[in-house]
């Protein structure tokens, strides 16, 4: 363990000079002595940090000897430096679902194209949809797309996979009036009643909701700041919170009279809380047990009300659509509903989130059936 001019332990491999340089030093699997100097205490434990993870996981100058394992969490390392925790959370999951057991253990520069689509016949065989197959071709795509401009393989083993074979994807369609109706009375009571009313009333993703704090609350302006979005990875049991899904997710969103009445009710609900950790105690909507909600909690609780109504199954994320297809149906304006819902552009709103229901088609052909009625004279 090396020490600093202070005499604190920088850990292993790390030591400072008597001029203030931090030195970084470890063996290769070869026995090669590897050794830099860097300004900055900071510079030199990445480098560290890298060099071994190199020298541990892959073997740049023998490619040949890499496995696809190996070179997956090369790439992932790099990865982690440019995208968000949740989705690298996702590449994980991704590759040690359906990537790992196919041909984890191959040597990169043996994999074919015939291997990596034998991943999506596979998925194609459980009835995997559609969407779930570009996913995880993506990230295949990617992993070898670095591997070819890195000079370890020649060419990229995806090019020619054809992954477009699952089941098509439900279309996931706003509540009906009728739907919403039913939704908000049997809500009542349950875990996910003030989040899914709230949903309702703002539109928010169910991680903003999540992560919603009484902090970003102005109950005197009526203005909400969405500045974050959280989960639960139930993996490693701990809880990942971060900026939203894009840049236009930071935002101010008015609150309505109905969002205003729900958050009273649920920081009284709050209140009566036996036990809050001092963590959670900003957070808005708490369980019973002092915790956060979680989406698949909220899920599982609209679920058994649908199951129990007949009725077709919807998550948490419907209410988004559900939001802004009742503000397109008032009349709000496209462009200020994109900024509410904080996408990044205007044809991911009319496109993924409004979906005029049978009852408004038939309403908005009455309001034009004298015009379209024209007479043969």
């Amino acid at each position: 363990m090396g020490k600093d001019l202070k005499g604190k332990e920088l850990g292993k491999g790390l030591s400072q000079r008597q001029d203030g340089y931090y030195i970084g030093r470890f063996t290769a699997r070869d026995g090669t002595r590897n050794q830099k100097v860097f300004k900055k205490l900071q510079e030199c434990r990445k480098w560290l940090a890298e060099s071994q993870f190199e020298d541990e996981h892959s073997d740049i100058k023998q490619p040949q000897d890499m496995t696809i394992d190996s070179w997956f969490h090369f790439w992932l390392d790099i990865k982690s430096r440019a995208i968000r925790d949740s989705t690298l959370e996702l590449y994980k999951s991704r590759y040690d679902i359906y990537i790992k057991p196919a041909i984890g253990d191959m040597i990169i520069t043996k994999v074919k194209a015939l291997h990596c689509q034998k991943i999506f016949n596979d998925m194609a065989d459980e009835e995997l949809k559609t969407k779930t197959m570009e996913n995880v071709w993506l990230v295949l795509y990617a992993m070898f797309e670095y591997a070819v401009d890195n000079d370890m393989i020649s060419k990229n083993p995806c090019t020619s996979v054809e992954w477009r074979i699952g089941k098509n994807s439900t279309k996931r369609e706003a509540l009906t009036i009728a739907e919403q109706k039913i939704i908000l009375h049997d809500v009542a009571n349950t875990v996910c009643e003030y989040p899914v009313k709230f949903a309702l009333q703002t539109g928010l993703r169910v991680g903003e909701i999540i992560g919603l704090k009484w902090s970003d609350i102005d109950f005197e302006k009526r203005i909400m700041k969405v500045q974050r979005t959280m989960r639960f990875v139930s993996k490693s049991k701990g809880w990942v919170s971060g900026p939203p899904k894009t840049e236009n997710g930071l935002r101010e969103v008015p609150l309505t009279d109905q969002a205003i009445e729900i958050l009273k009710e649920q920081k009284q609900l709050n209140s009566l809380l036996k036990v809050v950790p001092l963590e959670w105690n900003d957070i808005v909507f708490l369980r019973k047990n002092g915790l956060p909600g979680t989406t698949g909690v909220y899920d599982r609780s609209l679920y058994m009300i649908c199951e129990r109504r007949g009725m077709r199954q919807v998550s948490m994320h419907i209410m988004r659509h559900t939001f802004a297809t009742r503000c397109i149906e008032a009349g709000m304006k496209p462009k200020t509903l994109q900024m509410i819902m904080g996408h990044s552009n205007i044809t991911t709103t009319m496109d993924l989130y409004v979906h005029a229901t049978l009852e408004e088609k038939e309403n908005e052909i009455k309001k034009v059936s004298n015009t379209l009625n024209v007479k043969v004279i």
